[in-house]
């Protein structure tokens, strides 16, 4: 259902009548039937009243805004309105099972917000390198690589940069003075890099965008090479390969690190909801407010 021109100024008429402040408060008496008395849409037998837009609209909006805003969601209402009495024409519902259910979700929302604020207020995000290290030793199953992953170092750079023919021996050095002058040459001058060699990245995401894209047995290129320059027209590219794991072994710890962090701190998720159920269970026991009756 889309609205011409003219729905789109009656709309506008309607905020400039009603305004703004109307439609962000709605009022005691706006379920009178005056204030009902002009529909604004018809979706088969449903309308759609101007106090029933409460809340759509703020008063730090332009006027068209406004308007579409409203006519948005005036066509989403009757999106839905037609929807429900094409089901309702076309399918026999149940009436019992369908109040059955929206009782269900709405316990159900109820008890989802209770659960997050209990949870929220409970939970400890603090994990230990004991227990990520312990978790990681018993699951090591469940840490298989999907990738190739690599640790080393990698610069993209102009062709035109200064002194480019420095770059390879500050690559390759293991001294401490030409790491600190390596990662102040790439701040100046690269394009981009990366120069955390104790850090396990995916080798797609490294070689994305250079000429290594082309190569066809990547397991293959990383056990022949530890260190690889390449170029293309406007870009030099150097790739040092300290070390490497090949997708279907079993991920260095450093890499699932935070993966394992988040998989604990879910667990106390789940176990503080099932300490919940478990106490107001308990306490509804213990207060007699539960029991079940006997034949």
């Amino acid at each position: 259902m889309k609205f011409s021109a003219r729905n789109s100024g009656l709309i506008i008429v309607i905020l400039a009548l009603y305004g703004c402040d109307f439609i962000q408060m709605k009022k005691e008496d706006n379920s009178s039937a005056e204030t009902q008395s002009i529909p604004i849409a018809r979706a088969k037998d449903n309308f759609l009243y101007p106090e029933d837009l409460t809340g759509i609209v703020s008063s730090d909006i332009t006027p068209e805004d406004s308007a579409n805003l409203v006519e948005r969601y005036i066509n989403n209402w009757a999106k839905k309105q037609l929807l429900i009495a094409e089901a309702s024409s076309k399918i026999e519902f149940n009436e019992a099972e369908l109040q059955r259910k929206i009782l269900d979700y709405r316990y159900a929302l109820m008890v989802y917000e209770y659960e997050k604020q209990y949870v929220n207020g409970q939970l400890n995000k603090e994990v230990s390198d004991e227990e990520i290290q312990a978790y990681y030793e018993q699951n090591t199953d469940k840490f298989e690589l999907k990738q190739n992953i690599t640790r080393g170092i990698f610069v993209k750079i102009s062709k035109e940069a200064p002194q480019l023919s420095r770059l390879p021996l500050l690559i390759r050095s293991s001294k401490v003075e030409d790491e600190e002058e390596l990662k102040s040459y790439c701040l100046r001058f690269a394009a981009s890099y990366s120069l955390e060699d104790s850090t396990w990245i995916n080798f797609d995401e490294i070689i994305k965008n250079t000429p290594l894209t082309a190569i066809t047995n990547k397991v293959d290129f990383l056990k022949r090479n530890k260190y690889v320059e390449s170029d293309d027209e406007q870009f030099q590219y150097y790739l040092r390969i300290d070390e490497y794991k090949i997708s279907d072994q079993i991920s260095p710890l450093e890499f699932v690190e935070d993966q394992i962090r988040s998989i604990i701190v879910n667990k106390r998720k789940v176990e503080l909801v099932d300490e919940l159920e478990k106490e107001v269970f308990n306490k509804a026991i213990s207060n007699n407010d539960f029991e079940i009756y006997s034949n």
